[in-house]
């Protein structure tokens, strides 16, 4: 049945919906899902899809050397830094309050690092 679905969500770039849509079927079928929270599962599972699709053309276009994610930083490399300060300053809020955020330090002390862990999270 979705086989033939399958082309029609992809015409209307839904294919992050056309991804998930069998296991979807099977839970709805499974757990007894009303329509609206099937609809609500699939059209976050779109939602999702894109978000993704977003974040690597961001993260590709920012040409950073590697990707590197918040939860791999070492912070005992530099015990200075302090984990609370970087975790804050991933949430951008400080863009939103129109703050500047500065690190520095000496050569050799990682401070590009916390930079860019952020701005790949």
């Amino acid at each position: 049945m979705s086989d033939s679905l399958i082309p029609l969500l992809t015409k209307l770039r839904l294919s992050g919906l056309g991804a998930s849509l069998e296991v979807r079927l099977h839970e709805a079928a499974t757990n007894a899902l009303t329509h609206r929270e099937f609809l609500e599962l699939i059209l976050q599972d779109e939602l999702m899809t894109r978000n993704d699709r977003l974040m690597r053309r961001r993260v590709t276009s920012a040409n950073f050397r590697d990707v590197r994610r918040l939860e791999d930083f070492d912070f005992t490399f530099n015990p200075k830094i302090k984990k609370n300060k970087i975790f804050d300053i991933a949430t951008c809020r400080f863009v939103r309050e129109r703050h500047d955020v500065l690190f520095l330090g000496p050569p050799g002390t990682g401070k590009p690092q916390p930079a860019q862990y952020p701005a790949s999270y």
